[in-house]
């Protein structure tokens, strides 16, 4: 079965400096239908306004996943940790304990564009953690790179729960497949451009979620960037 989350039925957060999108319940919006996805809690879709962001804030049990797709997002937290992600990054930090953390656009006039996902952890309690790694447009051209997963294979970064996340950026004439193990399922975030899944017309900020089926195609029909869940 493939159900189509669309973009236009996502919830909303909006103040003056973030325009956020929430594919599950989040915050004040709360969907009794939509409170997430096998182990995905939190799919949102910021945008944050040039020299502001997140101040000081904590989390505890819960994997928090960035994709930065415009700008860039400046974070400190209280492992002592300073990065900044941009495009092409992939950033988890593995709340565990508890962690405190801050993130900001620092630029004075670009805006920031980014995903954050959020997945329960594999168990409680575990110590908090911070992993980033980058990878290029040609690795994510044309194919499913492997960019997460719960041994870090492939050069991904290491993900407390069993979830293989993929990446992909596909032009139209571009498909790519995806066997689904028994017991799996899959979860596709759309974060721009169009698809289409399993025949299925996709486009930026839809989710598709799979669930009993042995194979997903996806095929690029103008600019589509992607990531691809596979969960237990």
């Amino acid at each position: 079965m493939i159900t189509v989350r669309p973009a236009a039925k996502r919830g909303e957060t909006q103040i003056d400096w973030l325009d956020s999108k929430h594919s599950f319940s989040f915050a004040d919006y709360h969907d009794p239908a939509n409170m997430g996805f096998r182990a995905l809690r939190v799919i949102n879709d910021d945008r944050i306004a040039a020299g502001a962001g997140f101040p000081t804030h904590g989390h505890r049990d819960m994997e928090i996943l960035t994709y930065v797709l415009d700008g860039a997002l400046e974070h400190r937290d209280s492992l002592g940790t300073g990065s900044v992600i941009r495009p092409g990054d992939v950033q988890i930090m593995s709340a565990g304990t508890g962690i405190r953390h801050s993130e900001f656009n620092p630029s004075d006039s670009e805006p920031l564009r980014l995903l954050q996902i959020w997945m329960l952890p594999e168990r409680g309690g575990l110590k908090p953690r911070y992993d980033q790694k980058a990878f290029s447009a040609e690795e994510r051209s044309g194919r499913l790179r492997l960019v997460g997963s719960r041994d870090g294979r492939e050069g991904g970064v290491t993900i407390y729960q069993d979830i293989d996340l993929y990446a992909a950026s596909l032009d139209r004439g571009q498909t790519v497949a995806h066997n689904i193990r028994p017991d799996r399922h899959v979860w596709i975030q759309m974060a721009r451009g169009k698809a289409s899944v399993n025949g299925k017309p996709v486009a930026e900020g839809d989710g598709v979620a799979i669930t009993g089926e042995v194979r997903v195609e996806i095929a690029g029909v103008d600019g589509a960037e992607l990531l691809l869940f596979d969960l237990a």
